[in-house]
């Protein structure tokens, strides 16, 4: 019998991002946004924006180039847990600076292919709107 630490394993496609609350909306993915999980370790790279992050040029990019290019663009890695259906990350790097002490709890929920990560808390405590991922398995 698998356990959910070898469930979880594997490369997932984030294809939409579900925020409820009083700005409730559903962001569909078009970029290739991932979450990786081996035995005890994750990475996610996510673009949060429902359109292609513009080109940037090589030589000579502009400081709005750069914001536009690089403010949606968020990576992460670390370690990570599972008891029962209770994913909690501890990201050591990223885009921004990680704090000591950081972590991130989810829900999650497989059906087949299809991964749904609901983020619940980090270390300030619990979201008042958690967005939900949703993803499907890459391998």
């Amino acid at each position: 019998m698998e356990t959910s630490i070898n469930i979880i394993e594997g490369v997932w496609k984030i294809t939409e991002v579900t925020i409820p609350g009083p700005n409730a909306r559903t962001v569909k993915h078009v970029e290739n946004d991932i979450f990786i999980f081996t035995k005890k370790h994750f990475s996610s790279v996510i673009v949060a924006s429902p359109k292609p992050r513009p080109a940037l040029p090589q030589k000579d990019a502009t400081d709005a180039q750069k914001v536009a290019t690089w403010t949606p663009f968020s990576a992460a890695a670390g370690t990570y847990e599972v008891t029962g259906t209770t994913l909690t990350a501890h990201p050591f790097a990223g885009k921004n600076p990680i704090e000591p002490g950081t972590f991130l709890v989810f829900d999650f929920k497989i059906e087949g292919d299809a991964l749904f990560l609901t983020m619940k808390a980090n270390k300030d405590g619990p979201r008042a709107n958690p967005p939900t991922f949703n993803c499907v398995r890459l391998e």
